[in-house]
């Protein structure tokens, strides 16, 4: 099978697109199925069903919506390896967290995957 060249900006558009629908579930899919939440001061979120309801509850607080700046994007075979800033806005457009994060994507099923994704706020930080 030959796997293709990574498309990050499609990837995150389609995260980003997926979030400002505000369909968890949706979301949920573009993980796979043995994917990884490590989010800040919460514990690991380790199954699809698991990661929709995180993401639900983001949501139901007030997240509208997501946006993505890539750092660094590299590719190993069906793994790719992205580090970005983020930045979570309300409906209104008050951000309401900024930050950074790593995600590592697989190849999964013919389409990229988020596979483990763990951020960190720089809301309050120097």
């Amino acid at each position: 099978m030959t796997i293709p060249t990574f498309d990050i900006q499609h990837a995150i558009e389609n995260v980003e697109l997926t979030f400002a629908r505000g369909n968890a579930s949706e979301l949920a899919d573009l993980y796979t199925d043995t994917a990884m939440l490590l989010p800040p001061e919460f514990s690991s979120v380790s199954s699809k069903r698991d990661i929709e309801a995180f993401w639900q509850e983001g949501m139901d607080m007030g997240i509208a919506s997501v946006q993505f700046d890539v750092i660094e994007l590299e590719q190993h075979g069906d793994t790719a390896i992205e580090v970005s800033n983020f930045t979570m806005k309300s409906a209104d457009g008050q951000v309401i967290d900024q930050g950074k994060g790593t995600v590592i994507w697989k190849f999964d099923d013919g389409v990229w995957k988020i596979h483990r994704d763990i951020w960190n706020t720089s809301v309050g930080q120097h």
